[in-house]
């Protein structure tokens, strides 16, 4: 069965969720602040980790950057009411891969967790080489934009799943609905805002070479010209 890491401080939640997703047979170990969860997190082989942000001892964010620097590949779903623009842009900057406004109904969560167990899934099937873009090397597996001649551009999780989705577009339009369902599970404007930012980032990386575009296509999409 796959195994579930549970970061969450509140009990009665904890319960709910760790009870209702071992009926749906997953397995699940439970910690109750970010410290404890990363002793287990290095002795264990998780499947995904579900995570509360505001927490004793250690948030969730920043566990998320411990977890982040051993494995680069496990999904990460937060779990919090800290939904503010900028606590979201920090969640995805440390490594998450879905955000979950608390409160939330255990259907949604249960769907958020098939999907990014399928996302990684597929990953790990279609997992490859480097991508060609411009004089650019994009290595997704290692989150690494390089350029000869000059330093490689590390990427965060967010911004390597964005840019692997444009680049299997390139020259052609990636529907901006398309995007955020692929990478978020909805299109809600929430979602759409913070997708924007990380466009604005990718672009800010790959100025170096005039030939690469990333092309806002109103109302419709983007494409990446390389």
């Amino acid at each position: 069965m796959l195994h579930i890491l549970l970061v969450e401080d509140e009990p009665f939640l904890a319960r709910v969720v760790k009870d209702s997703l071992e009926q749906r047979s997953y397995t699940v170990t439970y910690a109750v602040d970010g410290r404890k969860a990363y002793d287990l997190f290095v002795q264990g082989d998780f499947a995904l980790c579900i995570v509360d942000v505001m927490m004793p001892q250690v948030d969730g964010f920043t566990l998320v950057r411990q977890i982040r620097a051993v494995d680069k590949q496990v999904p990460v779903l937060f779990l919090t009411a800290r939904t503010d623009t900028a606590d979201v842009m920090e969640g995805y900057g440390s490594g998450g891969n879905d955000y979950l406004k608390k409160p939330f109904s255990l259907e949604e969560l249960f769907l958020r967790v098939a999907e990014l167990l399928r996302r990684r899934n597929a990953g790990e099937s279609s997992a490859g080489n480097a991508c060609p873009i411009g004089r650019y090397r994009f290595l997704p597996q290692q989150q690494v934009l390089q350029m000869d001649g000059q330093p490689d551009t590390r990427l965060t999780y967010r911004e390597t799943q964005l840019l692997q989705l444009l680049y299997d577009h390139r020259n052609d339009v990636l529907a901006r609905r398309q995007a955020l369902l692929h990478l978020w599970g909805d299109d809600n404007p929430y979602h759409a805002r913070t997708m924007d930012v990380f466009i604005t980032k990718l672009r800010k990386q790959l100025r170096s070479d005039a030939s690469v575009q990333i092309l806002n296509l109103r109302g419709i999409g983007y494409k990446l010209v390389c």
